[in-house]
């Protein structure tokens, strides 16, 4: 058979399971993933998750709507792991993730676990629900959505950069574990995208000026700049990538 920059990049006959994918990058790389072919199974909240689903619908491909609290990790639980038992899922995008801004010294444990919750351990259990099937079927594909602050410390989010440097860490070490069972496991880092989690820092002028005057792209980002990187490491086009953190940021980390 020949291979072609279609047959890379095509995702037909998988199924995709991605969360946060009611709205920005989770919204973005679902449509994506629907686009190369992917059937989708969506997690997140809120009645935006419905119209994810129209919009895949009419890419024609299926979608499966989970309603789920990420933070509610038994909650989760109930509405994911039988599920992973009974769907083949090709792929998994850990997406979903929760920003608290503060200084260090008032954060209180709740929000510090809340954090993690969403940012870590979600990931870290939807990784071990699916990862079986896919080992015993021999392929499948792990994407996490890290951040630039899986590389710095930013600045009064320290929760935030704790869970991202270690989602990077959890990518690391289980694609260690799993790519001799045909597992690739990789992360993609975005840079600053207009989104709802850097709403605050882009409706602050002194913040914002920072910001750009650091990007050598002049702009913000968009969710459909993280579009491409997922479906490439989603896609048979990455099957000897692995362990790998993809960097999406206009140029931020080269300054």
């Amino acid at each position: 058979m020949t291979t072609t920059a279609t047959t890379l990049f095509s995702l037909e006959g998988r199924t995709a399971l991605v969360t946060g994918a009611s709205r920005g990058i989770g919204q973005a790389i679902a449509l994506g993933l629907a686009s190369a072919g992917a059937d989708l199974i969506l997690v997140g909240r809120g009645e935006s998750l419905a119209g994810t689903a129209e919009d895949v619908a009419a890419l024609s491909r299926e979608a499966t709507v989970v309603d789920a609290d990420l933070s509610d990790l038994d909650g989760l639980r109930d509405r994911i792991a039988a599920l992973a038992t009974t769907t083949e899922i090709d792929v998994l995008v850990n997406c979903a993730g929760v920003i608290r801004r503060g200084a260090f010294l008032d954060t209180d444990d709740a929000l510090w676990r809340e954090v993690m919750a969403v940012n870590l351990d979600a990931p870290r259990l939807l990784s071990s629900w699916v990862a079986a099937g896919m080992l015993e079927r021999g392929r499948g594909k792990i994407v996490n959505i890290a951040s630039l602050l899986s590389f710095q410390g930013g600045k009064d989010v320290a929760s935030y950069a704790a869970s991202k440097h270690a989602l990077v860490g959890l990518t690391r070490a289980l694609s260690n574990e799993w790519a001799s069972g045909g597992v690739q496991v990789n992360a993609i880092a975005p840079g600053y995208i207009a989104t709802d989690n850097t709403d605050a820092l882009r409706r602050d002028p002194v913040r914002e000026a920072e910001i750009l005057a650091r990007i050598p792209t002049g702009r913000w980002g968009r969710p459909l700049d993280i579009v491409g990187a997922a479906v490439f490491l989603a896609a048979p086009a990455s099957d000897y990538i692995t362990g790998h953190t993809l960097v999406v940021d206009g140029g931020w980390m080269s300054r």
